[in-house]
């Protein structure tokens, strides 16, 4: 019931989402008919036939109107630059973005959960100073300059990452689309030379992507560990004998694990809007750069079409974060609807 009433909550959000970005999207500066008539000296006759054809001609409640009767429909609209539907674009395109962001996300976890707790446990030690070192370079240095410095060391002057220009090197064959992750469908198919060619291609995105998420999980996972260690209830398990790997992993951590979980569900959201930048800087075919082509190029449909994909994405994080306040503590979330 609980996770029922959730669901419906979502509705009003995406309205909200759906009516901000078509009023965004169309208070942009420039004509979409200008930029489509791909001449500077085109007369006004041609460009007004554009707008005709756009449906630009009609006032915005009408555009508003047809756009989101298209939309109850699942029609996401068409995208002028590539000439297909918007939602087969996406659907193309999303696999890319979500093992990029995906992979990145858990190679965060994977290294900011142990430096967190290790700051924790050893105050002012070297591990310490290593996290916080950690955290101030990934909160000060923008994932487009991180990008671009990697690619300078381990592709310019190491020579030991293959050329960004996407998920494969121009060589190897892309293997046939299962989920859409090349890690994966190159396993499914049995080619290792495939998988070794994505893997390679995916190491420096992901790198990127996991320095600006290693900040605020490493620093939260320290500052939620040090708060649960100086608790009563955990000097109360020290005095009663119980074993220090006990009291660290089965209380203290169960204990900071709800600051944690809201922390990743705000990096995970975070990192879907840095991947624009990071798709783009590596050659990476995902929503992102769609998106920010279809900017520059004014096409209002795959902006929009992005927008109301990364609201329903961010939603649903939300959703998975408070089920598993519940999970963790049964005195919140969902013992509480």
């Amino acid at each position: 019931m609980w996770v029922l009433s959730r669901l419906l909550g979502i509705v009003p959000t995406l309205l909200g989402v759906v009516i901000a970005t078509f009023v965004l999207t169309h208070l942009l500066p420039g004509d979409p008919a200008v930029f489509f008539a791909n001449s500077p000296t085109a007369d006004a006759a041609t460009i007004q036939a554009i707008r005709e054809k756009l449906g630009l001609d009609q006032p915005l409640w009408r555009q508003y109107l047809i756009y989101m009767g298209d939309l109850l429909q699942g029609d996401l609209g068409k995208s002028i630059t590539t000439g297909q539907p918007v939602a087969r674009d996406l659907m193309q395109r999303l696999p890319a973005s979500a093992e990029l962001t995906l992979t990145a996300f858990l190679l965060a976890v994977a290294v900011a959960l142990p430096l967190g707790i290790g700051a924790a446990l050893r105050p002012r030690s070297l591990i310490d100073h290593a996290c916080r070192l950690i955290s101030t370079a990934g909160v000060s240095l923008p994932t487009f300059v991180t990008g671009l410095l990697l690619i300078y060391l381990f592709y310019y002057l190491a020579g030991v990452s293959p050329e960004p220009i996407g998920r494969l090197d121009p060589f190897a064959a892309p293997p046939p689309t299962v989920t859409g992750f090349f890690l994966i469908d190159t396993l499914l198919a049995g080619d290792p030379a495939s998988f070794l060619s994505a893997l390679s291609q995916l190491i420096l995105p992901s790198v990127t992507m996991a320095l600006f998420a290693l900040a605020p999980l490493a620093r939260m996972t320290r500052s939620a560990m040090l708060g649960a260690l100086g608790s009563e209830f955990i000097r109360t398990a020290r005095a009663n004998g119980l074993r220090w790997h006990k009291i660290v992993f089965s209380y203290a951590l169960r204990n900071a694990m709800l600051p944690i979980v809201t922390t990743f569900g705000m990096v995970f959201s975070y990192m879907l809007g840095a991947n624009v930048l990071v798709e783009r800087v590596f050659a990476w075919p995902g929503v992102g750069s769609y998106a920010l082509d279809a900017l520059i190029a004014l096409d209002y449909g795959p902006v929009q079409g992005f927008m109301l994909v990364m609201a329903a994405i961010f939603v649903l994080v939300n959703l998975i974060v408070d089920i598993a306040y519940g999970v963790i503590d049964p005195r919140t979330g969902l013992t509480n609807a």
